[in-house]
């Protein structure tokens, strides 16, 4: 395992930008998503660096691949639900509009790879 710490991995990073990019998204929601859809896709987006960390904190390689895993599900779900809300936009414009579901999704997508790519590296032999 690297001895690197978590902050200094690029998909940490970019996780974290990932998190701000969502919430300032979110923040033009309808106010009934307040405890739907908005703070759904928030808590999933918070979940990708956070479970990166965490398992770079723990003990094994074998630890930290099964974090990377974690954080591989809580991307997908970001990336569904950044579809449902591009997809809402269509009927109310204060959810996210085809531009910006995209700037996202390329962004989640990066992420994808590097997480992939991470994961690779850090398992156990």
């Amino acid at each position: 395992m690297s001895n690197c710490g978590y902050r200094d991995l690029i998909v940490w990073q970019k996780a974290i930008d990932l998190v701000e990019a969502i919430y300032d998204a979110t923040r033009g929601f309808p106010t009934e998503e307040r405890y739907g859809l908005s703070s759904q896709l928030r808590r999933a987006a918070v979940s990708i660096p956070s479970n990166i960390a965490e398992g770079q904190g723990r003990a094994s390689s074998r630890d930290f691949a099964r974090f990377l895993e974690i954080a591989l599900g809580s991307l997908a779900e970001v990336e569904t639900q950044l579809v449902i809300a591009g997809r809402l936009h269509t009927r109310d414009p204060r959810y996210l509009s085809a531009d910006r579901c995209d700037d996202l999704l390329i962004t989640a997508n990066e992420i994808g790879r590097l997480l992939r790519g991470l994961q690779k590296s850090v398992a156990p032999n």
